[in-house]
């Protein structure tokens, strides 16, 4: 693993084509991308894949170890990804003539590398879990679903928390809005914006201070509900 680890801190660009996959195994890849700090472009949508092109530390303007080190903390990640190929565009100054060679690397599902970071859990907080073993418990036609759908958004992608889908075939996605850091609030309201979704739901924490954010609630198109320790689930019935 430490070998193929290496061979990216050479890279300036990685595209992973990420193929028709459990949407869980998106959102843990996603999320690691955001843990190491990684300038990603993304793609696509669930039911075709994703493809995510990164800058590689040899395409920033001063090459960066830490970059670089970053970028090979994700390869554990995207093996947790049942079916996906890599390609890594190299580049290696050589030592006598310092002319820049560029190669080429690739990588797939079918490596036999395992990762020893642990597999996503199965909920991403407390409120969540939550909320999900209260809805449990009550008598509704509605189901409850886990990280089903993913929205493209320009260069991003957003998945909701939830999918509540009824029999007769109206469905809508839960998203939950309990972390108080403001860049975090902004960003995820910006994406609420962006996806264009009209059967989105806002689950917000009274204990946010969105006018600190820059966010108003007003210009946010989606139904919203507000709770304070936990959501409660007929709250979120009540806006069905």
């Amino acid at each position: 693993m430490s070998q193929v680890q290496g061979i990216f801190y050479r890279a300036s660009e990685i595209k992973i084509n990420a193929y028709r996959n459990d949407p869980g195994e998106y959102k843990l890849l996603f999320r690691y991308l955001k843990l190491f700090q990684l300038m990603a472009y993304i793609e696509g949508d669930a039911d075709h894949g994703f493809t995510i092109t990164v800058d590689g530390p040899t395409s920033l303007f001063k090459a960066s170890t830490r970059y670089g080190l970053a970028l090979a903390k994700m390869i554990p990640a995207l093996l947790h990804v049942t079916k996906w190929s890599l390609q890594a565009t190299l580049q290696q100054r050589d030592p006598y003539t310092k002319v820049i060679k560029t190669g080429r690397y690739t990588l797939n599902s079918d490596c036999e590398l395992v990762s020893h970071y642990p597999p996503g859990k199965a909920y991403d907080s407390m409120i969540e879990e939550s909320f999900a073993n209260r809805w449990s418990s009550l008598k509704t036609e509605w189901r409850l679903e886990r990280e089903v759908d993913l929205i493209p958004i320009p260069g991003s992608v957003m998945i909701p928390d939830f999918r509540l889908v009824h029999p007769d075939g109206r469905m809508f996605l839960l998203e939950i809005v309990g972390y108080w850091r403001s860049e975090y609030l902004r960003k995820k309201f910006s994406q609420v914006r962006q996806s264009e979704c009209d059967c989105l739901i806002l689950a917000i924490s009274e204990r946010l201070n969105l006018a600190k954010a820059g966010v108003k609630i007003s210009e946010i198109p989606a139904r919203v509900v507000w709770f304070k320790g936990k959501l409660s689930p007929k709250a979120v019935l009540e806006v069905l």
